[in-house]
């Protein structure tokens, strides 16, 4: 039977080029047959890595079967999951962050969470001096995924061993990272072409604060201005988006990459109050500047409170 290996729904460019190095890996090196799917359309910063790295995009899995053997990379969280997760026949999981539970296995299997930027770090660990067998193209996804997680080593998630990974591939590969990581930021910002529905989806995760289902959705952006343009509907469309995900609120953060700050859409009082209690600022408007804040995982959902 084939093992699938997947990432979370809405993927990013770790979420979408992980699986694909980690099926790589065993295929090409553990002799164990496997395929990397993906749970929805790669984002647009994920698709430019596929096509700049001439990789074949992974099939999108709608349904996976019960009992299917998986590898689940890049979350640990059900609702990030297919809806029978727990079906599944789970093998393993790498991941980098928090351990949220709700999974069950099987049986016995091999987790690896560590407290690293990005799973392709891990990844990258876990192969030890098989590393040395990627071909460039999974030497390349690698270190996009590594620098799109990081932020080109701009987020506080960045650990001087992701740098060391990621300065060892780019060496490999005759790559400048600054101007590589120039290219996935304009292609990361490109996203004029989506609706405002699929905005608030794009970099999306599933959490609970304070009795209140939350969806958190994090636009990462060099232009964050084309997106500011389009507050007013994007707030508009919130209420339809989490009514039809069944979500109590959308909170949606527009990082500014280069100025290394957040801004935070203020639709309501219920997204005044949280903002208000999680970060101490003072809400005026329909927006709040949040100096310093380009993280979800390390700065957003552990300071989220009501």
């Amino acid at each position: 039977m084939t093992t699938l290996v997947f990432g979370h729904k809405s993927p990013d460019t770790d979420s979408t080029g992980s699986p694909i190095i980690w099926a790589w890996y065993l295929n090409e090196v553990k002799g164990t047959k496997a395929e990397a799917v993906l749970l929805g359309e790669p984002n647009t910063e994920a698709a430019f890595v596929i096509k700049h790295w001439d990789c074949p995009k992974p099939r999108i899995a709608t349904d996976i079967a019960d009992g299917t053997k998986a590898v689940i990379v890049d979350t640990n969280n059900p609702a990030e999951l297919p809806a029978n997760v727990n079906a599944l026949d789970i093998l393993a999981i790498i991941d980098h962050h928090k351990l949220v539970g709700g999974l069950e296995t099987k049986g016995p299997i091999d987790i690896t969470i560590r407290p690293l930027a990005c799973t392709a770090t891990i990844m990258h660990d876990l192969m030890d001096s098989d590393a040395a067998l990627m071909p460039n193209w999974v030497k390349g996804l690698m270190l996009s995924c590594i620098l799109s997680d990081t932020l080109e080593f701009r987020s506080p998630t960045t650990t001087p061993h992701d740098r060391a990974v990621a300065e060892k591939l780019a060496a490999d590969l005759g790559i400048a990272i600054p101007a590589y990581a120039s290219e996935l930021f304009e292609a990361k910002s490109d996203v004029g072409a989506f609706s405002d529905a699929e905005l608030l989806r794009m970099d999306s995760k599933e959490y609970t604060v304070a009795g209140k289902d939350l969806r958190v959705s994090v636009l990462e952006t060099t232009a964050p201005k084309l997106i500011l343009d389009r507050k007013d509907s994007l707030m508009a469309s919130m209420t339809g988006v989490a009514a039809e995900d069944g979500a109590d609120q959308v909170l949606l953060f527009v990082v500014d990459i280069l100025k290394e700050e957040a801004t935070l859409l203020i639709p309501n009082d219920l997204v005044k109050q949280l903002a208000e209690a999680s970060f101490g600022c003072t809400v005026t408007g329909d927006t709040v500047v949040l100096p310093g804040i380009m993280s979800r995982k390390k700065q957003i959902i552990p300071a989220l409170k009501l």
